[in-house]
């Protein structure tokens, strides 16, 4: 399997391909990572540096990579936080020339946007263009529970009106939606959940909440979620294997005491998940 990844680098710690790209390799997925920044550190610590890389050198690089002819190699599209208006229109063009050459592609789509607790953290023109241009597009799409709610116009807060919330994004083109930290008031005290729902039905895991906050741990997420739907088809089973990855590398970092993923020490998370939750089909 091939990857084309369109997302952030950071030289220290692990967002965006820093997060994305081990993981993915761990499992034997072949990855192409194409920069939208490159920054010393994510911007959680409120200071960095490096450049914004412009759209017309990340379309440049997208460019050079079809002049080697690979693009009909390239089994997913994979794309994160956008920084700016301008690489939405970049992505979409590569999502549509890889499709041109391989119709088989897929474009899994992470439409960043905040979170319950912060609320938005991009510019005001980012969840417009990903409502309205970028999810439209996407065959996958991994949104938390927060901008599930946000690229629907919907308050999800219960499984029913998740459930409902997911169908309408799916009305709007992608066919696959895993939407992540979901939370609703009846469920057991010091959970949470992930939900995902395709063709074939809709399924639910119940982890235990870990007392922290991990900058990159939702890149992961959508980068192991994707190859390992892409690879079997099987929605239950790939949110099986995201789930005991994800939450085993949080474990880890957690007892580091670390405020970065430990992504290189949790490998054997990612290549042989230990499969300890339970997966519950709720349609």
């Amino acid at each position: 399997m091939k990857i084309l990844s369109i997302q952030s680098a950071v030289a220290y710690g692990h967002v965006g391909n820093s997060a994305a790209v081990f993981p993915l390799q761990r499992i034997g997925v072949e990855v192409l990572p194409v920069y939208t920044v490159n920054f010393s550190n994510h911007t959680g610590y409120g200071a960095w540096r490096g450049p914004l890389i412009s759209p017309d050198d990340v379309r440049d690089v997208i460019t050079g990579i079809e002049d080697r002819g690979v693009f009909g190699e390239i089994d997913v599209v994979l794309s994160g936080y956008q920084g700016g208006e301008g690489i939405g229109d970049v992505i979409l063009d590569a999502v549509a020339r890889v499709k041109t050459a391989n119709p088989s592609a897929v474009y899994a789509c992470d439409p960043v946007m905040g979170n319950a607790k912060s609320g938005c953290f991009v510019a005001p023109a980012i969840p417009i263009l990903l409502r309205e241009r970028v999810v439209p597009a996407a065959d996958i799409i991994t949104p938390n529970q927060f901008e599930l709610g946000f690229l629907t116009g919907t308050e999800p807060d219960s499984i029913e009106s998740t459930l409902a919330s997911v169908d309408a994004v799916r009305a709007t083109g992608p066919r696959t939606v895993l939407v992540t930290s979901v939370e609703r008031p009846d469920a057991e005290e010091g959970t949470i959940e992930m939900l995902v729902v395709d063709d074939a039905g809709a399924w639910i895991v119940q982890t235990p909440r870990l007392p922290m906050k991990a900058n990159g741990s939702g890149d992961v997420t959508a980068a192991l979620f994707t190859a390992h739907y892409r690879r079997t088809g099987d929605a239950a089973d790939a949110l099986a294997r995201t789930t005991s990855s994800v939450f085993d590398l949080l474990q880890t970092t957690l007892d580091a005491g670390s405020r970065e993923l430990q992504l290189v020490e949790s490998q054997e998370a990612y290549a042989h998940p230990r499969m300890q939750f339970t997966v519950r089909q709720v349609r």
